[in-house]
This record gives structure tokens, C-alpha cells and sequence, in this order.
């Protein structure tokens, strides 16, 4: 018996099971279709980074763990999520609660919880740190649970927030990341066969001006604000006298509340979340870097969800009714001679297993409370 390892998304598999379940064989359309939708994708990673230091920046490092609370909660687990957070609020001498931050002024959620894994902290979040991270280029001795160990079927959700500029993403008031120097990372990233897709989310002012540089392939850009505008904060907490969440990040989350395992929302829908109504600024959509897949029909769990893994099992003349029967070509003369034509099928049955992860459930995001 052979068996052979296949990632796919989980709404192929359920696609490739419902296959099964008819006991019908795939045509060469079928399997060439359920290739094109998403073959080359067989896990997801996220990185998300907050950039900035100091209690005034409150909201910031809210934003950052309110994407990290929903991509867990959709299926990445964090030994595949980098999280890079540049200041400890929750163990702030000025947080009235102690090892708690909440992303609302009701403290109806608090988003630091009791199982935040943060990779990066304090002054290791720096430019130098994510272009290695990025690169795989990490110096020798670097814990697994610091590194990106993405692959060509990885696919990347990096989300940044903090204070920005026009080509620039400012760390801890001292440095700054420019887009060239991300465009950079990028192509490192594709030349060495880092990724398959990338969906970089920047929640700053002016943050257009960070993907414009971008000319690697498979990617695609979402700005929270364009060149010349502000990205603003959407209410503060009177309990702590700042702001506690960013105006995108929040519709932005309103949005990945309604999202479930397996649901159908798409891209393009997430590209939508923030109209200038609500967001006040202009949300910037950069897509002249992703020509493979039209965004409606990009699922967005494709970077915000995970992957599930099936066993390709050969049964070599067996018979089994939830199985795909597919013309073996490479039989020996003997078989050839032979007029049972049972011998020249071979079984494949699909046993999917959902690998690596331990779902983690939480409650929805009361915003009708707000």
C-alpha cells in the first residue's frame, strides 16, 4: 500500500469528498479545474507586527491582537503565526487592569487573553528583525517559534500597524522600514520560492505608499489610508484616557467576526469592509502584483483560515464505493494479457485529517453593543 501526502485547502477537500461520495470518475476538466482553484496552496502563515512603543499608542497594539484573536480563531495555529509586538501594554503601570487589553471601551473582549503567544517583543521588534524573519535569513541559533519556515505553498498574511508616512512605516519612534525595502524582502521571498500568495494589510497613515514599490508576483496590497491621508482611530476608553482601536482594524474586524471555518466570504468582499463613509480615509487596494486569481473568487479564508491535510491511499484491486477509480496505464504484459479488466483500475480513497492544530473557539465581537 502506497500513501501519498496531499495539502489542499478545506473547501477543496469537501469539493474532492463530494467526488467520492458519487463513486464517479473525475473528468480531466474536473481535476484540472481543482488544480487551477488553488493546488499550489498547501499551508498558511501569518505575520502580524506592531510597530509602535508607548502607552499613547494604545490602540495600536489593540489592532495587532484583534487580527491575531481572528486568524486563530479561523484555524492558523501560532506555531504558524509570528507575532511581533513592540510594547507590553497589558503589563503597563498605567493600565487600571492589569494583563488585559480590550479593543472596545465596553472591556467586553479582552484581546490579550490567556493564551497570547507573542514571538517577537519590546526592542526585538525592529526593521532588521522582520527583514530577516521575512528572508529567511535569521542568524544562527534562532528558536523555530521566531522563524517564517513557509515554503513555495505557503500562503502569507502579513499585517502591520503603527505610525507612517509617505514610503515608510515607522519602529519604536527610532527607525523606519521604507516600501523599497519591503518591495525588496518580497522578491527575496519569491526568489527563494518563500511563498505561493501574500495579502500585506497596513493600517497607518499614508499606508498606499508601502506597497507601491512591490513588483514581485501573487501579491496583493491593502492600505488603510492613501498618500496624503490620515488613518484614524475609531473611540477611545475613558478608563484609560486613549484610544483603543484604529478605524480600519475595527471594521476590518466586524467583518472577520461573521466569518466562520469553511464560510464563502471572498477577497474582494474583505477589500470592502472600510467605504470612506465609515473609515473617513480612503482604503487603497493594490492589485496590479496579483493578475492569477480574480479577488471574488479568491476564498478569504485562503489567508486567514488554514489548510487540511488528506491521505492519497492506493488500494491496489480493492473495491470501495467512496473511492476514485482512475485508469492505470502502466500495467505489465501480463496484466495486459489478462481479461479482467478489474486489473487495470486502481482504488485512491480520500481520508482527510486535519493536522497540526487544535481549534480554538472564542466569542463573537458584541458590535451592536458599541
Amino acid at each position: 500500500m502506497m500513501i501519498t501526502r496531499l495539502f489542499v485547502p478545506t473547501v477543496l477537500m469537501v469539493m474532492m469528498m463530494a467526488i467520492t461520495a458519487d463513486s464517479a470518475t473525475p473528468t480531466d476538466d474536473q481535476l484540472s479545474q481543482f488544480m487551477q482553484s488553488g493546488g499550489d496552496h498547501s499551508n498558511n502563515w501569518a505575520v502580524l507586527v506592531c510597530a509602535s512603543r508607548y502607552w499613547f499608542n494604545y490602540r495600536h497594539v489593540a489592532n495587532v491582537l484583534s487580527i491575531y484573536r481572528s486568524v486563530k480563531r479561523l484555524g492558523i495555529p501560532d506555531s504558524r503565526i509570528i507575532l511581533m509586538v513592540a510594547d507590553d501594554m497589558a503589563c503597563d503601570a498605567r493600565n487600571p487592569k492589569a494583563a488585559t487589553i480590550y479593543n472596545n471601551g465596553q472591556h467586553y473582549i479582552n484581546v490579550y487573553g490567556d493564551d497570547v503567544e507573542v514571538d517577537y517583543r519590546g526592542y526585538e521588534v525592529t526593521v532588521h528583525n522582520v527583514i530577516r524573519l521575512l528572508t529567511g535569513r535569521v542568524r544562527d541559533g534562532t528558536p523555530k517559534t521566531k522563524q517564517l519556515l513557509t515554503d513555495s505553498g505557503s500562503n502569507v498574511l502579513i499585517y502591520m500597524t503603527g505610525h507612517g508616512g509617505d514610503g515608510f512605516l515607522k519602529f519604536q519612534d527610532s527607525e523606519e522600514i521604507t516600501s523599497v525595502e519591503l518591495a525588496d524582502a518580497f522578491e527575496q521571498m519569491w526568489q527563494k520560492r518563500r511563498y505561493n500568495e501574500i495579502l500585506l494589510i497596513v493600517d497607518t497613515c499614508q499606508a498606499e505608499s508601502l506597497s507601491q514599490k512591490i513588483y514581485s508576483p501573487n501579491i496583493v496590497a491593502i492600505g488603510s489610508s492613501k498618500v496624503g491621508e490620515d488613518s484614524l482611530s475609531h473611540h477611545g476608553d475613558p478608563t484609560i484616557g486613549v484610544y483603543v482601536i484604529d478605524r480600519y482594524t475595527y471594521y476590518a474586524l466586524e467583518f472577520l467576526e461573521k466569518v466562520q471555518i469553511g464560510s464563502d466570504q471572498t477577497l474582494a468582499q474583505f477589500m470592502a469592509v472600510c467605504p470612506k463613509r465609515v473609515c473617513i480615509s480612503t482604503v487603497s487596494v493594490n492589485t496590479e502584483n496579483y493578475r492569477r486569481r480574480d479577488p471574488s473568487q479568491v476564498p478569504l479564508n485562503d489567508f486567514f483560515g488554514n489548510v487540511a491535510a488528506i491521505d492519497l491511499i492506493v488500494l491496489d484491486n480493492q473495491t470501495n464505493v467512496d473511492s476514485i477509480a482512475i485508469n492505470n496505464n502502466n500495467n505489465n504484459d501480463d496484466n495486459n494479457n489478462n481479461n479482467n479488466n478489474d486489473n487495470n483500475i486502481s482504488e485512491y480513497k480520500l481520508e482527510a485529517k486535519q493536522v497540526d492544530h487544535r481549534y480554538h473557539y472564542v466569542d463573537a465581537f458584541p458590535f451592536s453593543l458599541l
